[in-house]
């Protein structure tokens, strides 16, 4: 579907000024980060809903890649209206999965307030340390993930791979090799989704035609070259949820772990945007033709001081007010991103690689 194909979705009182809209295609890399992915959410909320932009291609790991099915589903059903009910739909239903089968759910003041967190709760802490000591091949002997259930309700996977517009590719990780795995749209399937988000301290590792899957987090979170070689369009939009900066040093096992999390699946993607900032460096000192290699426009939603300030259990943390809360955090955040760079799009990159990411 074309992005003026669905423009002519929207309500007839929005399509009226819809010939003087200037629809821009982009690319969007989607970050990974548990419950934290309602960010996400919010952000691709507010993109739809302005109606200016069109996504070509998405790249995307563990909860990105989750956001990126129902996403591109949700457009091949209904366009920019369906994808929006489409992402509420499903991030109604992991809060409500999560009700059923959190084991924090019992926990007085949980998801009551923004940011609530759960670190210094004796039960949590508890739990972390067991996460430590047994794999889930010994507390989740049955491998049970509701996260099947719920991608099974809200995306038809057979109908994405033949029928889907989008260019998707999901990351996972090759427990085996060490290796990205790329999954493009034509091979996903509800297996490839669990694999890119599947955390080995708490899933045991998906097998798709017997070869182990961890999380795509490890080595791209998400993948930028996907987008590089097969798509048309030279800007990227990179949605963050993991912040770059948090400022203090870290003083409980948990924040450092939390900490080294951070930084280790920042650490692919801030590879690749050192690798594009080396060859716009050479296109821009003339040393490569503008026409030999693709020169890449990066453009960055992120909000670290939000995401910084959430506790390391919020990542676990599926209560709806909560959710509902980090989408409207999403939301304000991509508004602020239209209106500061919408004019940079197809023009200039909007972020200074070399003084955000080297």
């Amino acid at each position: 579907m074309t992005a003026r194909e669905r423009l002519d979705e929207r309500p007839a009182a929005q399509r009226a000024g819809a010939g003087q809209l200037q629809v821009k295609p982009v690319t969007l890399a989607l970050q990974g980060g548990g419950a934290h992915g309602a960010f996400a959410w919010g952000v691709l909320d507010r993109l739809l809903e302005d109606g200016r932009i069109d996504f070509e291609g998405i790249s995307a790991t563990s909860a990105g890649a989750m956001n990126a099915v129902v996403l591109a589903y949700g457009l091949m059903q209904g366009g920019p209206a369906g994808a929006r009910q489409a992402l509420h739909g499903f991030w109604r239903d992991i809060a409500a999965s999560a009700a059923l089968y959190s084991p924090f759910r019992q926990l007085p003041g949980v998801g009551n307030l923004y940011g609530h967190r759960l670190d210094h709760s004796p039960f949590y802490l508890m739990t972390d340390m067991l996460m430590r000591v047994f794999s889930p091949y010994q507390f989740n002997p049955f491998n049970f993930n509701p996260l099947r259930q719920v991608l099974g309700r809200h995306v038809d996977f057979a109908a994405l791979r033949e029928n889907g517009s989008t260019r998707l590719y999901l990351c996972a990780t090759n427990v085996e090799s060490g290796k990205v795995r790329i999954f493009p749209r034509e091979e996903i399937c509800i297996e490839a989704v669990l694999a890119s988000a599947c955390l080995p301290f708490l899933f045991q590792a998906v097998e798709i035609d017997g070869v182990p899957y961890w999380d795509g987090g490890y080595v791209g979170n998400p993948a930028i070259y996907p987008l590089i070689y097969e798509c048309a369009s030279r800007d990227v939009v990179i949605v963050h949820i993991n912040p770059i900066v948090r400022r203090g040093v870290p003083k409980t096992a948990a924040e450092i772990l939390n900490r080294i999390n951070e930084v280790s699946f920042n650490s692919s993607l801030m590879r690749e945007l050192r690798a594009i900032a080396f060859v716009t460096s050479l296109i821009e000192r003339g040393q490569v033709a503008d026409g030999e290699m693709k020169r890449m426009l990066i453009h960055s939603i992120r909000a670290d001081e939000t995401m910084a300030g959430l506790g390391v259990s919020s990542k676990l943390n599926a209560d709806w007010r909560f959710l509902c809360t980090l989408r409207d955090r999403g939301r304000a955040q991509a508004g602020h991103w239209l209106a500061e760079t919408y004019d940079a799009l197809g023009e200039r990159s909007s972020v200074d690689i070399r003084a955000e990411f080297l």
